[in-house]
């Protein structure tokens, strides 16, 4: 009996297919959420640690969504493998930082995110945001009582 597939793994095949795992083919290179999902490491003192990288000729972060258990300090290390240069524009409480990434570099970046909810990060540079190269911060948890809205209780999945 032969093992079936799991659907991580018949996505990269079908996008393998389609020519879309690999920038510059049939589309925009590999989108948003084909890429690997992963969680921060959490230290004792709650801060928390990621790195992401651009891999070579694939336009695309990896992991392209990053899962904070909590709001709080993330350090993040981004590292561009790729033969070409590109940036990272990260969402952080106050105000955006911006990361120049050529080729073949690293560098880090220290974000706060304080609140539950999906926070966007892409390269604006060139067209790398049209051929893909963007990602998710999704911060877990649920909004404060001092932030939520005046009305009734809302059913809970």
């Amino acid at each position: 009996m032969e093992a079936m597939a799991t659907p991580t793994e018949q996505r990269a095949v079908t996008l393998s297919d389609v020519g879309l795992d690999t920038q510059n083919k049939a589309t925009i290179g590999r989108v948003l959420a084909t890429g690997k999902i992963e969680q921060a490491k959490e230290d004792s003192d709650g801060r928390m640690s990621a790195t992401i990288r651009i891999q070579p000729d694939q336009l695309v972060f990896e992991p392209s969504v990053l899962v904070l258990p909590h709001g709080g300090q993330v350090e993040l290390e981004l590292i561009n493998d790729d033969k070409n240069t590109h940036c990272a524009l990260l969402p952080s409480n106050g105000d955006s930082q911006f990361i120049w990434l050529v080729n073949h570099s690293r560098g880090t970046a220290t974000l706060s995110l304080d609140g539950p909810g999906y926070y966007w990060f892409s390269s604006p540079t060139g067209n790398d945001e049209g051929r893909g190269l963007t990602g998710a911060i999704v911060v877990m948890g649920d909004t404060p009582p001092e932030a939520r809205l005046d009305r009734p209780t809302q059913p809970r999945p």
